[in-house]
């Protein structure tokens, strides 16, 4: 895991404010694509392949590949936030989740600028570069840093989110968007934030970030209040402490 993560960062820093051109996804302009995404994804799967050739791979730009059969699946975002990638926006992260049968059992997450790497086994802990982290101790939201994200189908929710915004902007302490989910997770597993919520991510935006949260001590789950699963397309992560208090403004908003 963490070789592929090293060979993914590489590709990623290679390119990095060298883009000669920029794509997105399915005509959506708000769904971008870079060959940096592509030859980091590329090396990931490569090492994979080599080392446990009958392991299924779910992953952002190439899709599935055997996980309906394998006992174990990577799931792979190789570089989340390509929107601030592309803009030299210096937060952006490789994603890396290892499944067995279908429960998550290690993560990684890499910030290939600042060179941290959070890491998470299942019943192990959670780290920052060796260093065990926990979740911070806010008990009430007024005190709270909150991170969200905006996904990409967000047009069609347009009020809906600004309503949800705007309730928890008068409520939290303050709120921020940096545009990495996997790097908002790990905000939340290290005590930078006290919560992050979202809706429309895919699961390789995820699969890593929410078992740091919850290794570091942390709470994660949908709107509905349902344990997290990596295919829900909604989540809330927090400290556990303001869990209640976020989620009751949410759910206000988003029923159904």
């Amino acid at each position: 895991m963490f070789e592929a993560a090293e060979a993914a960062r590489r590709a990623i820093l290679r390119h990095y404010c060298k883009l000669e051109s920029i794509g997105n996804k399915a005509n959506d302009p708000t769904n971008l694509v870079t060959i940096a995404d592509k030859q980091a994804e590329k090396a990931i799967i490569g090492r994979i392949r080599r080392a446990f050739p009958d392991h299924g791979v779910l992953a952002e730009e190439s899709g599935a590949s055997q996980s309906a059969e394998a006992e174990y699946c990577w799931v792979i975002d190789p570089l989340d936030g390509t929107a601030n990638y592309a803009h030299t926006m210096p937060v952006f992260s490789t994603s890396i989740g290892v499944q067995r049968r279908g429960e998550t059992i290690m993560g990684l997450v890499v910030d290939p600028t600042r060179d941290e790497w959070f890491f998470a086994r299942r019943g192990g802990g959670a780290f920052l570069n060796r260093r065990r982290i926990h979740v911070s101790a806010v008990g009430n939201l007024e005190q709270a840093l909150t991170v969200t994200g905006f996904s990409h189908d967000r047009r069609r929710h347009i009020k809906r989110l600004m309503k949800t915004l705007g309730a928890v902007l008068m409520r939290a302490q303050s709120v921020a968007r940096f545009g990495s989910a996997a790097l908002d997770l790990c905000s939340v597993a290290c005590g930078r934030a006290e919560a992050y919520w979202s809706e429309g991510l895919d699961p390789w935006d995820v699969a890593a970030g929410l078992l740091i949260v919850e290794e570091a001590g942390g709470r994660t789950t949908n709107y509905a209040d349902h344990p997290s699963n990596i295919f829900d397309r909604q989540f809330v992560a927090s400290n556990g402490r303001i869990h209640g208090e976020l989620l009751s403004i949410l759910r206000e908003h988003w029923r159904g």
